[in-house]
């Protein structure tokens, strides 16, 4: 059944993304975005479909967002302002909070579902690998500003609890796990594979933060997507918490490797090493592993990624050589 589903932050990566998704599906859809991180590049091509409108909005502006949400069905929140690795701590803070709420009040006065893309950083430094959905939230120290981030995303996820307890919303939270494909920002907001790529591509050493031991896991856009359209489509998924993401792990340093070896390069990748007590002259921390349990997901809502590290990474250099080689307006940097 068609639904009609607002997404904020509809001109990002994965907002951009889920809109494909969701339209070919037969959805419609209406999409927010301030375009602070965004472009209207990544939606130009729904703009003549009959199921898609847009709204240049901050999602700070509840009476903006009240006044476009009309008869929408789900809510799915992606704006976000991410970690704060060189600052912005106090805009991390505010801007994810007080935007959830905004977008949860939405879905309250709408009726509406409400679906909240959260983080698999907010499992912070446990030890427990894999991740399942109900292991313990280690984070650290506040004088870090690094756990800003996951301290705002937490909190967003208790509000999404907050209001399905006091007003009987249906709520679903996602913690993304290392979602990375075409439109994804080249610099750190897009994760250390869209820098990387990007350094390759200029025969730049490859910046390496801590000792590049450190781990992920990486799921392509494609997969992320298809785990929050069943999420949309779904009643099951009402009132749950999915890990989504593939389960695959591999180090930082694999990872430079790896994308070595598909763009073409022989030999060792030529490294910079920086450690963390020199990234923007502050105090920093990572999370040493992240992989997600899947098994709550693909008993639930069937997911599967499908697209293997190799060839997604593969499409994703292909989308980024003609990003540099003719877009140059794409390269954001933050």
């Amino acid at each position: 059944m068609s639904k009609h589903v607002l997404i904020t932050g509809v001109a990002g990566f994965l907002g951009s993304h889920l809109a494909d998704a969701l339209l070919l599906r037969g959805h419609r859809v209406t999409g927010v975005d301030n375009l602070s991180m965004g472009s209207t590049a990544n939606i130009a091509h729904h703009f003549e479909h009959p199921g898609f409108r847009f709204h240049q909005l901050d999602i700070l502006d509840l009476d903006a967002l009240k006044q476009i949400a009309g008869d929408v069905q789900v809510v799915v929140h992606m704006a976000a302002f991410k970690i704060p690795r060189y600052g912005h701590r106090l805009d991390t803070l505010q801007l994810n909070t007080r935007g959830t709420e905004h977008a949860l009040e939405v879905a309250r006065l709408a009726g509406a579902k409400f679906v909240l893309a959260s983080t698999s950083d907010v499992y912070g430094k446990n030890a427990n690998i894999p991740f399942d959905e109900e292991d313990d939230s280690v984070i650290g120290p506040s004088a870090v500003g690094r756990w800003s981030y996951a301290t705002s995303k937490m909190f967003d996820e208790h509000l999404c609890w907050g209001y399905q307890e006091k007003y009987g919303l249906a709520c679903t939270v996602i913690r993304i796990f290392g979602s990375y494909g075409p439109r994804h920002h080249l610099s750190w907001w897009g994760g250390p594979q869209s820098v990387f790529i990007d350094l390759l591509l200029k025969d730049e050493p490859i910046t390496i933060h801590g000792d590049g031991l450190q781990t992920r896991s990486f799921t392509y856009v494609e997969d992320t997507v298809s785990g929050f359209v069943a999420v949309v489509e779904r009643d099951e998924a009402n009132g749950e918490l999915f890990n989504i993401g593939d389960d695959r792990e591999i180090s930082i340093l694999g990872l430079a490797r790896l994308l070595h070896g598909l763009m073409g390069k022989t030999g060792e990748p030529e490294l910079q090493i920086i450690p963390y007590d020199q990234i923007a002259g502050r105090r920093y921390e990572d999370v040493r592993r992240r992989v997600p349990d899947n098994t709550k997901a693909r008993r639930l809502l069937g997911f599967d990624p499908r697209t293997s590290l190799e060839i997604g990474l593969e499409r994703t250099i292909a989308w980024q050589r003609q990003v540099r080689q003719g877009q140059g307006s794409l390269l954001t940097t933050f």
